[in-house]
């Protein structure tokens, strides 16, 4: 192409140089009309700006001033030289491409998963790994000491129902790692939605066996022990390299629009659980009182055995000093009524070997009624 053009541009080259009198005259002489403004001055110079670096890299590249120095020599072709050049950038990025796909840097908590054109073929332990360049070998590194943690619900509260069709407000957090970086990359598609998938799954299987009071209490222990043992189950069958280091329930009490009845429920149960400690107490109380009249009897029964009318005679003064001792006595006599004597009224008389009382006037004796016993 380049020589035909050359051809084709050279009778109008010869026609201009023939012509002199055309617009721009011969071009040598200054009295001979106007000059040609492309034309080279006699000095051999122009007046101008000089030719800076570039324009004399892009003059070697069109082959002006040739690569092996000085004018005369063989120029290459403006389309050979662009080629080589097009040639040169893409060998840098070839270069390039392959010097930052082939070096791999696996930090010390990870693990590279190796596949060959799509297929898996090993591991990479830490530090810095060569393979060969993609699209051949592509590594996928996979954190494996990370622990996730993972809140439930994301947005709102999560209504579970119990074992004993009550309805409780959930929250709580699954804590997991990676085991096996082969199986987490190649088994399951999202192994973020599916341990969360899994999550709920066990959670609201263990409370569908559990009752209101164990989740809202004392059986939290129990119910996260459960779930993360279910969880690592069902994740073992899915082969998804993941382990379950722990659940934890942040929250379980009844849904805000039943706090009140849940609340009137709840002393309700509190009441008749005191009601039924204070019946059982009682219930001992009597038993033991029970059983210690038992023992008493059994004791003077064996006294009876041996002399049975003394015992009987004993039993009997006994059970009449109980009833008398608590009611008002009285002695009947012929011709009338008589009052009982008040002996705690009585005055006491001095006892023997005492001194008399030292006054003049004699003590009065306590007077004597006849017929009182």
């Amino acid at each position: 192409m380049t020589i035909l053009r050359r051809w084709l541009r050279r009778p109008i080259i010869l026609a201009a140089e023939n012509n002199n009198n055309g617009p721009w005259g011969n071009g040598g002489d200054d009295n001979a009309g106007p000059r040609n403004p492309w034309a080279v001055p006699p000095g051999g110079r122009r007046n101008g700006p000089k030719p800076t670096a570039l324009d004399e890299f892009l003059k070697k590249a069109r082959g002006g001033g040739g690569f092996g120095g000085g004018g005369g020599g063989p120029q290459l072709p403006i389309g050979a030289n662009a080629r080589a050049l097009w040639a040169i950038g893409v060998a840098l990025l070839v270069g390039l491409w392959i010097l930052f796909t082939s070096i791999h840097q696996i930090g010390p908590q990870q693990r590279g998963v190796v596949t060959y054109f799509g297929r898996y073929s090993g591991e990479l332990e830490p530090g810095i790994r060569l393979t060969l360049p993609a699209p051949i070998v592509d590594v996928t590194k996979v954190d494996v000491e990370q622990v996730r943690t993972d809140e439930f619900p994301q947005d709102g509260g999560e209504m579970v129902l119990t074992g004993d069709q009550n309805i409780i407000d959930l929250a709580y957090t699954v804590r997991w790692r990676v085991s096996d970086a082969r199986n987490y990359v190649f088994e399951i598609k999202d192994p973020q939605q599916t341990v969360r998938a899994t999550a709920e799954s066990a959670m609201r299987a263990v409370l569908a066996t559990t009752t209101l009071n164990e989740a809202i209490g004392a059986g939290r222990t129990t119910i996260e022990a459960r779930v993360a043992q279910m969880m690592q189950q069902i994740l073992d069958s899915y082969q998804a390299g993941v382990r379950v280091q722990g659940v934890s329930i942040k929250q379980a009490s009844a849904p805000s629009q039943l706090a009140d009845d849940f609340n009137a429920v709840t002393a309700a149960q509190q009441e008749a659980v005191g009601n039924l400690n204070n019946a059982r107490s009682y219930s001992q109380q009597v038993i033991a009182r029970a059983q210690g009249e038992a023992a008493a009897f059994n004791q003077v029964y064996e006294q009876y055995r041996l002399a049975p009318e003394v015992t009987r005679r004993r039993m009997y003064y006994e059970t009449m000093e109980a009833v008398l001792a608590r009611t008002d006595k009285t002695i009947v006599e012929t011709p009338g009524v008589t009052p009982y004597l008040p002996l705690d009224r009585a005055r006491r008389l001095p006892e023997p070997g005492a001194e008399a009382p030292t006054s003049g006037t004699p003590a009065t004796p306590a007077p004597a009624q006849g017929g009182q016993r």
